[in-house]
């Protein structure tokens, strides 16, 4: 199988990630903001799936201590940025269109700004599915609406070019065949918030 041309690009963007908008500070203010929509919990094992160079991936911890976040990105190069920040987190490259990240393992999976670049979303779900405890919760977040973000998304060049967030009933099929069921589905001009949980 050919990579994914998307690693490439994003090991490309890995140096200067940081200093690229949403900024670690806006992120966070953003996540703070919706901190009762996410309803972390402590002892939660959560799996964020596309952290980049981890510049959410302390405060997450924060919230869920003494549970362990787990960290995975496709990209090499962002991987190593967000290991060296010394974060109290797991931090592993992992690509979740093709890698199982474990065995009901994780009660949360947290999909921040990364989901229109899974280049098969179905199979990206179903192996969050099968990481998810009984009663886990996948959320696919973004902090701007779907219509910023595939807006934003089209008119790029390059892989990422048309890289699309599903939107509206685009998302029951695809949660369907992965075995899960949606809760809520929040799509705002500052928020696009998706809950789902396990048939």
């Amino acid at each position: 199988m050919n990579p994914d041309p998307r690693i490439a690009f994003f090991d490309g963007l890995a140096e200067g990630w940081d200093g690229i908008h949403p900024s670690k500070d806006s992120m966070t203010e953003g996540l703070i903001k919706q901190r009762k929509l996410l309803n972390l919990k402590p002892e939660t094992d959560l799996l964020e799936v596309g952290c980049g160079t981890g510049k959410t991936t302390g405060w997450l911890a924060s919230q869920v201590a003494p549970g362990r976040v787990t960290a995975i990105d496709f990209s090499p190069q962002m991987i190593i940025r967000a290991v060296d920040k010394q974060i109290d987190a797991d931090f592993q490259c992992m690509d979740i269109c093709l890698d199982p990240p474990g065995v009901r393992c994780f009660d949360t999976i947290l999909c921040l700004h990364s989901f229109p670049h899974f280049r098969d979303q179905a199979a990206a779900l179903r192996n969050c599915s099968r990481a998810l405890t009984g009663d886990g919760r996948l959320i696919v977040m973004h902090l701007a609406g779907s219509d910023h973000i595939n807006g934003f998304h089209a008119g790029l060049e390059g892989p990422v070019q048309g890289d699309l967030l599903p939107v509206g009933d685009e998302w029951r099929p695809l949660l369907e065949q992965a075995r899960l069921k949606q809760v809520q589905l929040i799509d705002r001009e500052d928020l696009f918030f998706l809950e789902a949980t396990i048939i």
